[in-house]
This record gives C-alpha cells, structure tokens and sequence, in this order.
C-alpha cells in the first residue's frame, strides 16, 4: 500500500484569525507534504526491505544510515506533518487542567514551559523542528530535531507536540519573524487538546 497524504482536519481557512493563512497551508500541506509523500513512495517502490513496512518501521530501518538519508528525510517529514496538522487548530491556544498541572509540575510553569520551547524552535539553526514529548522518564521535556527527523527516531519520548520551524511553514504570514511565528503557534495554534490526550494515551 502506497503511502497518502492526510486531509486536513480543518478547512484552508480555519486558521487565518490564527494567522496561518490559506495560501500558507496551500502551499505547505498540498505541496510540500505531497512531494514529500510522493517522494517516500518512490524510494519504497525502489527499495525491496522497504516494502510493506509501516511508516514508523521505516523511520527506524533508515534513521542513520548516512546511503538512507534521503528516505529517512521523506519518511520523517511525512510523520511529522501528520502530526502537525492534528497539532494544530482553530480553538487552539486553551492548555486543559491536567496537561496545565503536568506542565506546571515539569517546568516550574506554564510561562517556563513556552520560554523553552521557543528557546529551541528558534535556536534550531536552519531547517528543523520543536517538540514537547513525554519522555521516558515520565516528564514532559523540550526538545529540538534538524530536518526531517523526530523524536521517534532519537528515541527521546513520545511526541506530544511538533511545531515546524522550516521556513515554508511561516514565511508567508511572518516572513523571517520566527520568533513571532512561534509565540503565536503556542498561544493561538496549538492544540494542546490533542496534547493531553497523547500525554494520557502513552
């Protein structure tokens, strides 16, 4: 089975107050997660191991593996943007009581732990990604990926949240103003829902 791009949870527009605009998710979800989608099939169909592995498993055959670097990148990337769009909503920006509590419990505060995640989304040099995972450990810590890996790959914890920092994802509606893209992501866009559910399903 061929790999396929995810519909949005959303409409095109639902983001626009969030100020994530249309064109942006245009161009992000229909064009760069598509080809990176497309991409993965391609290596797949060229790649005998490959075939009928799951997304995941493929992530971890590749992770690595300097002549697998550009699977791993596709496989990557298209992982983390189904997860950025569920990330993501028109209500988002509302922290429910006990992800709040384990925020509280895990970093001092709600305000420590959005200083921490902006710290590494815009200390990421270049393209890459922030992450609020639960890890192993039980805490929920920040952490920061290049390119198109992600925590499933370093085995760092179970991902909670993704917030992409390549430039594609915020160029339009911010252009080089990450720092403004992430706090507005945080605050307005992210759906910490999702978040708690994950937090409670790991």
């Amino acid at each position: 089975m061929a790999f396929e791009l995810p519909p949005l949870p959303y409409a095109k527009t639902a983001l626009a107050a969030q100020h994530m605009g249309e064109e942006t998710l245009e161009l992000h979800h229909d064009k760069h997660h598509q080809a990176y989608v497309t991409a993965l099939n391609g290596f797949v169909e060229k790649h005998a191991e490959l075939q009928g592995k799951s997304l995941e498993e493929i992530i971890h055959h590749t992770h690595g593996k300097a002549d697998m670097a550009p699977i791993f990148n596709n496989a990557g990337q298209h992982w983390n943007h189904i997860l950025f769009w569920e990330n993501m909503s028109p209500n988002g920006g509302k922290i429910p009581a006990a992800l709040e509590a384990k925020l509280t419990a895990d970093f001092g505060s709600v305000a420590a732990f959005k200083d921490a995640f902006k710290t590494a989304a815009t200390t990421q040099f270049g393209s890459g990604w922030a992450w609020l995972v639960l890890a192993k450990d039980g805490k929920l810590k920040v952490t920061k990926t290049p390119n198109g890996s992600n925590p499933l790959a370093t085995g760092e914890g179970t991902a909670l949240l993704g917030c992409d920092v390549w430039e594609h994802s915020y160029y339009l509606d911010f252009r080089n103003r990450r720092p403004d893209y992430v706090v507005n992501w945080l605050d307005h866009l992210a759906n910490y829902e999702f978040a708690e559910a994950a937090m409670k399903a790991a």
